[in-house]
C-alpha cells in the first residue's frame, strides 16, 4: 500500500478511533487518530500528540 492509500484508508477507517501502530522492532505507538495527511498520522494520547511518518507503518489495528 503506497502512502496515499494509507493517508486514505487512515482517514476513511480510523479517524477519531483509538488505534496501536507498529513500525517494527519494539516501536508500537498508540493513540486516538486527530488526523492523517501528507504522509504524517497524527495520535493524541494523554494531552500529547505523536507524528508518525506514514511510510514506515508495518501495521496498525483498532485498539478494543
Amino acid at each position: 500500500m503506497n502512502g496515499d492509500s494509507m493517508d486514505k484508508f487512515i482517514s476513511e477507517h480510523m479517524y477519531q478511533k483509538e488505534i496501536e501502530v507498529y513500525l517494527g522492532e519494539k516501536d508500537v505507538f498508540s493513540g486516538k487518530v486527530i488526523a492523517c495527511a501528507d504522509g504524517v498520522l497524527t495520535l493524541s494520547k494523554n494531552d500529547k500528540l505523536t507524528f508518525i511518518n506514514i511510510g514506515m507503518i508495518k501495521c496498525l489495528w483498532e485498539k478494543k
